[in-house]
Order: structure tokens, then C-alpha cells, then sequence
């Protein structure tokens, strides 16, 4: 299965239109995402909760790590740099926290609010290598910029 992003994007948009609330934003994009393609194992948030420090928020799939420093793994790099982190091999990204171990590739994109500050991190996890494509990392990113465009 391949994602539909233009449907995908008017579904999300129509369940999330004048919801400002940030943890219901996640939850919904979590599961639309999660359930739009194969490929995604794991489809979830990590929010910034302090300096420095990511947090789970709402996902899809089984357990995540429970807090994520922004000086480690894929996460903590989205994190700390503010750019999408696209990783065909998580076994060749260094410092990379093997929070499941069927992970074998990463898509992490940076999510912020309308005022350009970091609200936290998306991230897709999956059990196939090199699953993703920067046509995903484009797609994903004006979802969540466009979504999440409604919170303060």
C-alpha cells in the first residue's frame, strides 16, 4: 500500500479543523498516519517537556521510549537541529536508541506551532530497511505544518 497525501492531508484537515488542543492534534495525525500505510510500524510523537528533553506523547504500535534527550538518537537529532531526519539503516545512524528492535528504518520530522517554536517530534518507525522517501518526509511535513498551524 502507498499513501494517498492529498487524501490523507483532506482527512486529517477535516477531523482536526479548529482544534488548537496539541495532545488531540497528535493523537489524530498518530492514527491517520499509522493507518495509511504498511510500511509504518510505529507512528507517534515525542513532546518537547523541558529543556532539552522529548517525552512520548500520543502513538501507534507497540511500546516507545518513555523520554528521549535531544542529544540522542534520530529523535533527539530532529530535536536539537530542527530538520527532518530521513534514515534508511537506523544500525548506521550513530547513537541511535533502538527503542523496538524490529526497527530497521526512521522518518522524524520536527513539529512546530505558528509562532516557529518546537512543540516536539513525529516519528515513523519501520520494519522494513530504506522504507522511506523524501516524496514521504515533503508530504508529512506540510500535514503536520498545516495542522498544527492552529495551536499558540
Amino acid at each position: 500500500m502507498t499513501v494517498d497525501y492529498p487524501t490523507l492531508a483532506k482527512t486529517i484537515a477535516a477531523l482536526t479543523e479548529g482544534e488548537g488542543d496539541t495532545v488531540s492534534l497528535m493523537a489524530t495525525i498518530a492514527c491517520e498516519v499509522h493507518t495509511s500505510d504498511d510500511r509504518f510500524d510505529w507512528t507517534g510523537f515525542y513532546r518537547v517537556a523541558g529543556p532539552e528533553l522529548l517525552k512520548i506523547g500520543p502513538y501507534q504500535g507497540g511500546h516507545g521510549c518513555l523520554t528521549i534527550p535531544f542529544s540522542r538518537g534520530v529523535c533527539g537529532a530532529a530535536a536539537r537541529t530542527g530538520e527532518v531526519q530521513l534514515v534508511p539503516d537506523v544500525d548506521a545512524f550513530p547513537d541511535h536508541i533502538a527503542c523496538a528492535s524490529s526497527t530497521r528504518s526512521e522518518l522524524v520530522l520536527p513539529v512546530w506551532n505558528n509562532k516557529g517554536r518546537l512543540l516536539g517530534v513525529f516519528d515513523i518507525d519501520s520494519d522494513q530497511p530504506n522504507a522511506f522517501t523524501q516524496e514521504d518526509a515533503k508530504a508529512l511535513t506540510a500535514i503536520l505544518h498545516d495542522t498544527f498551524a492552529q495551536v499558540a
